[in-house]
Parts: C-alpha cells; sequence; structure tokens
C-alpha cells in the first residue's frame, strides 16, 4: 500500500492548502469589511459580499471534507482495510480508487447510499 499511501498523503497536502487558502481568504474578508458601513448589495460594479463569503465558504467546506475523507481513507491503509467497500465487504475497483482514491465504497454500494 506505498503507492496508496503516498497518493493520499499528496492529496491531503493538496487539500489542507486549499482549506487553509480559504481561510485566509475568508479572514482577509472579514478584516477588509470590519466597520464599513457599504452597501455591496446594491453595488453594481462588484462581486456582493455575501456572494464572495459563500463562495470561500463553499471552497472552505469542501477542502474540509475532502481532509475528512483521505484521513479516513489513511485510517483504512493503516488498518489494513483499505479498497474494501464498506456497503459490501467486496473490493473496490482498482479504476474507482484511481479516480476516487478516497473512496469507501464501490459503485453499486455508493450510487445505493445516496
Amino acid at each position: 500500500m506505498p503507492d496508496q499511501r503516498e497518493n493520499l498523503r499528496r492529496l491531503r497536502a493538496e487539500a489542507a492548502t486549499r482549506a487553509e487558502s480559504a481561510a485566509s481568504a475568508l479572514q482577509e474578508l472579514v478584516h477588509d469589511r470590519e466597520g464599513s458601513n457599504d452597501d455591496d448589495e446594491h453595488d453594481p460594479e462588484g462581486v456582493t459580499l455575501s456572494s464572495e463569503w459563500s463562495r470561500l465558504s463553499a471552497l472552505a467546506d469542501a477542502a474540509a471534507d475532502e481532509l475528512r475523507q483521505v484521513d479516513d481513507a489513511l485510517a483504512r491503509v493503516d488498518a489494513g482495510t483499505y479498497g474494501i467497500c464498506v456497503g459490501c465487504g467486496q473490493p473496490i475497483p482498482a479504476a474507482r480508487l484511481e479516480v476516487r482514491p478516497f473512496a469507501d465504497r464501490c459503485v453499486t454500494c455508493a450510487e445505493a447510499a445516496r
């Protein structure tokens, strides 16, 4: 499992970078708007504060979710259960793990879980 572990660590580092970037941008947005009485909701020239806040929050949430999934996959590697579907107990096809390295279900079980 060294290749999977290394790939998951790389994915984790990328997701952590995205999470940090989004958190930093959110912090900057809050700082820039502190004490401001701008009515940006009616500014035809720019993106509204709420739109930018929503966009950055969604990016931060997606990165945090990916971090959680990758951490879970790394735990499965350590436990020796990586690549085994948590739904049916069968091996997850290599092609699925190649596309979605942190998958914990085969396609059939993932579709059923929706």
